[in-house]
């Protein structure tokens, strides 16, 4: 199975929440399922946000999800869309590089961020998908602060969110398992 076909059949099974056959159906006209995940740090590859988004939502359940607790459409709506800022997000670009082997200069494939709506990272995420379905406030919160201290705000506010949405620290503690630990290795241009 393709992560492609992991995404929907995880999608399909559990987020049935009004809006969501719309937003499945837009994220299939974006470059959603070709796209990598970042520039060259993790899932720097084509289909490496799939990828990627499949990754954090099986970390996110096999680490952390209590069934007394969590809620499955939630999870998978973090899991899988916490990215979703990522579509149309990157293009394929060239650059010269020299042959170690022939000391010549050749032109080789690279990822380059064209970011056309700049509304930030987990803020453009929540927006998206609120196009399409509503989120709960916890699933907001979650998408909104997954980047933790990676993200250029201000430490009070993700701390703030850590401290009142359990569903937040999970995503970003799957996210960083996923990016750091499970991902190793996929960090080339493949064509």
């Amino acid at each position: 199975m393709t992560a492609k076909d992991e995404f929907i059949k995880i999608y399909t099974e559990n987020i049935t929440r009004k809006g969501s056959a719309e937003l499945l159906e837009w994220i299939q006209k974006t470059d959603f399922f070709t796209a990598p995940a970042s520039t060259k740090y993790h899932c720097a590859c084509e289909n490496g946000l799939v990828m990627h988004s499949v990754s954090v939502y099986n970390t996110m359940i096999e680490k952390h999800f209590d069934e007394e607790n969590d809620n499955p459409e939630s999870f998978a709506i973090c899991a899988l869309l916490h990215d979703l800022c990522k579509a149309q997000f990157y293009k394929v670009s060239t650059r010269n590089v020299k042959n170690d082997e022939t000391g010549q200069w050749e032109k080789v494939p690279y990822y380059a961020i064209e970011d056309t709506f700049p509304y930030g990272h987990g803020e453009k995420s929540v927006f998206l998908i609120e196009r399409f379905m509503r989120l709960k406030l916890d699933e907001a919160m979650a998408i909104r602060w997954h980047m933790g201290g990676f993200d250029d705000n201000n430490g009070f506010y993700v701390s703030n969110a850590y401290d009142r949405y359990p569903l937040a620290v999970k995503l970003h503690l799957a996210d960083l398992e996923s990016t750091y630990l499970r991902e190793k290795g996929t960090s080339a241009v493949r064509r």
